[in-house]
């Protein structure tokens, strides 16, 4: 009603019709919009941002699209300053936070807790039944001693008296060393006082085979967020699983190099 009422009064001193004025207001306002384009856009996207909390200084931030991973340096009404790892600056609208995908990786730090997730890839041609040798030695190593024990009353349990069926590891509910060695390594990864067991998801699981081998996925979290303590801790584990994989008559899936044809051409010369 007051803006209806400026406009007939300005309309009335000034002997204008009132469409005259608000044609001259229209094209004002669109110029202003066209100036001040990106102002309006980042007061606005700082608006979300902060009611949102979406973004802080000091927060871990990764945005592809802008090649920027690094921590936030400054928030300002038109830019978003943020220090790559490499020791780069990069600088984002700020409006453009609210457009493209980025990712904040505050939730990890605040959690106490970063994640590994990584496989190792066995060969398919390793993975057998484990005979009677084989449960006797894996039934010495300390972590998988109830494991063995458990898997053997079930055999006995479960087994069938048919001697031909006996003969037979498929009729006989044998386990593999493939299942003996996921045992292995989730109750090392139990053991490890750096890793979070209870409150966070630990899980070692099979995936689909590929060209590439079985993958046999570690998924865990650490106990500390901490880059240089999480990358020691993440490279012991592997270290001691890929050293424990032939205690099970495994081997770790690897395509052949250079070296491996040479030796191949050198036996293939002396044959």
């Amino acid at each position: 009603m007051v803006l209806v009422g400026i406009i007939v009064s300005i309309s009335l001193f000034t002997g204008q019709s009132p469409m005259v004025l608000l044609t001259g207001l229209g094209a004002m306002m669109a110029v202003l919009l066209l100036v001040f384009r990106d102002t309006i856009l980042s007061f606005v996207a700082g608006l979300q941002i902060q009611s949102n909390d979406l973004v802080k200084e000091g927060d871990w931030l990764e945005v592809p699209s802008y090649s920027a991973d690094g921590d936030v340096l400054n928030i300002s009404l038109h830019s978003v300053k943020v220090q790559n790892w490499d020791k780069t600056i990069s600088v984002i609208p700020t409006y453009k936070l609210v457009e493209v995908p980025f990712r904040n990786w505050r939730g990890m730090q605040e959690s106490g807790g970063r994640r590994i997730k990584r496989a190792i890839y066995l060969d398919l041609t390793s993975v057998r039944f484990c005979d009677a040798a084989t449960i006797e030695r894996l039934g010495k190593i300390d972590l998988i001693k109830e494991y063995v024990a458990d898997q053997q009353s079930k055999f006995e349990r479960g087994g069938t008296t048919d001697s031909t069926s006996l003969e037979s590891p498929v009729n006989a509910h044998h386990f593999t060393n493939l299942d003996a060695f996921r045992a292995y390594v989730t109750e090392y990864l139990k053991s490890r006082q750096d890793l979070h067991h209870k409150d966070m998801t630990l899980l070692v699981r099979q995936l689909a085979p590929g060209p590439t081998g079985l993958p046999l996925e570690i998924y865990v979290f650490t106990r500390t967020v901490d880059w240089i303590k999480y990358e020691d801790i993440q490279a012991d584990i592997f270290s001691h699983l890929v050293a424990v994989v032939p205690l099970f008559d495994l081997q770790v899936f690897q395509e052949p190099a250079g070296s491996d044809f040479r030796a191949l051409a050198g036996s293939l010369m002396f044959s």
